[in-house]
């Protein structure tokens, strides 16, 4: 097949969405198929920083109605809002046109509606601007690009499930599809933690932002670390200062909170040495493409009942589940853990186990399989 994958974000590896999209177009490759890509950094260079986002789909409908008149695609893979122009009034123009799939990394709507709790309780301000365009135009879009495709590709049920029930896609033609993680953290060895262990390493991956729930992990941490002397806390991706870090710290914690703003994402495992327990805490989150990688590395588990996680663990099986918005939670399941270490050992050897099948060519083959079945009803219409 000839794949064209959309993201409206630049193409950097070492990002969530945009690295996923990449990884994937590679797995497509690998098996055989041609792919090529659209994102910001396709649009043309008229087009300024600030409206990236708010013309992308239009440059996007252009650029088809270019491309299909040279060459022809079988697939357009976009992003939720990507290919709304096209899949409503554009595609009607071709004879033939590709298949139009529209791939959620995250419903936007999931995340709006959480905004909207938290503004009601205080713990969020939104812009007046938030309505016109993330808590309006832009959810129009994405409803409107999930409506129009042929074929929709979700994280987790949540998504899913809102999407059919409030959004009107078809459930015929909507789907659950996981992400994968890089082959090279597949089949790691599996290190047991030294009974005369002197330290135990909690890692927190992503980004600094309160979706990612660090106004409940970081008062936790602040306790934890205050009352175990031999644990530390490594924060990896941050996309901020570590000075911004440590002001949320007790002076006397802050030589064991380890910041990194931003690292290859291919040295993740060598960063992960020496520690034991992954924290993630978000609000919201799609799938939780770090936490699996983090669980290949042999790290337990202690993630937040969202909706992309329970994807993938079971609480008392390979993780430790807790409510969302739970700083105490948060801070038990911590306890739990560091005094616990048979079952920390457990889950660590568990998750292990259960990260082995988030291959991207798992992932590729299952989403191919589902090009073909929707290519097949598209064209016996």
């Amino acid at each position: 097949m000839n794949i064209l994958l959309t993201i409206h974000h630049n193409l950097d590896p070492h990002s969530g969405a945009p690295g996923s999209v990449l990884k994937l177009g590679q797995a497509y490759q690998q098996l055989g198929h041609e792919v090529t890509y659209y994102a910001f950094d396709t649009l043309p260079r008229w087009v300024p920083n600030w409206a990236t986002g708010l013309v992308f789909p239009e440059c996007l409908a252009g650029y088809l109605a270019q491309t299909l008149k040279q060459r022809s695609l079988d697939v357009i893979d976009t992003s939720t809002g990507d290919g709304w122009i096209w899949g409503a009034w554009l595609q009607r123009l071709n004879r033939k046109p590709p298949l139009l799939v529209t791939r959620s990394h995250g419903l936007e709507h999931a995340v709006h509606l959480q905004n909207l709790d938290d503004a009601r309780q205080g713990r969020l301000s939104l812009s007046w601007k938030y309505p016109l365009y993330h808590g309006g135009f832009r959810l129009w879009e994405v409803a409107t690009s999930l409506r129009c495709a042929d074929l929709v590709l979700m994280l987790n049920q949540q998504d899913l499930k809102y999407a059919t029930e409030h959004l009107a896609v078809d459930p015929a033609r909507a789907y659950v599809c996981p992400n994968g993680i890089p082959d090279a953290f597949l089949n790691l060895p599996f290190e047991p933690m030294p009974a005369d262990a002197a330290t135990l390493g909690i890692a927190v991956i992503g980004t600094y932002i309160q979706r990612k729930g660090i106004q409940y992990s970081v008062p936790a941490l602040n306790t934890i670390l205050q009352r175990y002397p031999q644990v530390f806390v490594s924060f990896l991706g941050t996309g901020c200062s570590v000075e911004q870090v440590h002001a949320n710290f007790e002076p006397t914690v802050r030589d064991r909170v380890h910041v990194i703003p931003k690292f290859d994402h291919a040295t993740l495992p060598s960063r992960l040495h020496n520690h034991q327990i992954k924290l993630f805490a978000p609000l919201t989150e799609g799938f939780g493409k770090a936490l699996i990688e983090a669980m290949a590395c042999g790290l337990a588990p202690l993630t937040t009942a969202a909706a992309g996680p329970l994807e993938v663990v079971r609480d008392g099986h390979d993780a430790i589940v807790v409510p969302l918005r739970s700083q105490t939670a948060i801070e038990q399941a911590l306890e739990r853990l560091i005094t616990n270490r048979s079952e920390l050992e457990q889950l660590r050897h568990r998750a292990y186990t259960t990260a082995q099948q988030y291959s991207w060519v798992n992932a590729a083959q299952q989403r191919l399989s589902l090009y073909q079945q929707a290519l097949e009803r598209k064209y016996l219409q």
